[in-house]
């Protein structure tokens, strides 16, 4: 009866410690990816070597990096200063642009979804966005309309700022990793 108990309670420790590690390794990259300031690259996808766990988390929630050599992808959960992004404050996304052919930066809720202005646009990107005489940019990220170079934020709750690099040399050498744009918040109530 011992040597059963005993067996049963390494079976459920295997199968526990089995499940646990798979949701660690599914519910976010951990492996391959590189942590510029607040934004956090994903890795990079390729159908024919992407382990399971990669194409696991793909499945579940759709987070996927673009393939080898297509450009890199970054997601930014929290602020420079650590705090997570709230949709009820204001934040400027404030930097040089980064070297790529084109840059893409979009705000999602928690399902994935973009916020959209009035007018229907859901991101911000390098082909309009307004820059100084030293090419430098600011991006307000706000819920409600802001003047300049304004992303749109769902308001209220948390949110992920998604910035794609197109075309960069960055996505050719792991040991390059672009500047990124710094992400300070402003007002919050």
């Amino acid at each position: 009866m011992r040597f059963l108990l005993t067996l049963l309670a390494a079976m459920v420790a295997s199968l526990g410690l089995g499940v646990g590690s798979a949701w660690y390794l599914i519910a976010a990259p951990h492996v391959g990816t590189e942590t510029v300031g607040a934004w956090r690259s994903l890795p990079t996808v390729d159908a024919e070597t992407a382990s399971p766990y990669t194409r696991a988390r793909v499945a579940r929630i759709g987070e996927l990096g673009m393939g080898t050599g297509l450009g890199l992808t970054f997601t930014a959960v929290g602020d420079d200063g650590g705090r997570r992004l709230d949709g009820r404050c204001d934040y400027a996304i404030e930097g040089v642009s980064p070297t790529a052919r084109l840059w893409t930066l979009v705000a999602t809720d928690g399902n994935g979804r973009a916020a959209t202005t009035p007018g229907g646009r859901t991101a911000v990107d390098s082909r309009t966005a307004l820059r100084d005489g030293a090419g430098r940019f600011t991006v307000t990220a706000a819920a409600s309309a802001r003047p300049g170079n304004w992303l749109p934020v769902p308001a209220g709750g948390g949110f992920t700022l998604t910035l794609r690099l197109y075309d960069t040399p960055a996505a050719a050498s792991a040991d390059r990793l672009p500047v990124l744009p710094a992400i300070v918040r402003k007002d919050c109530p």
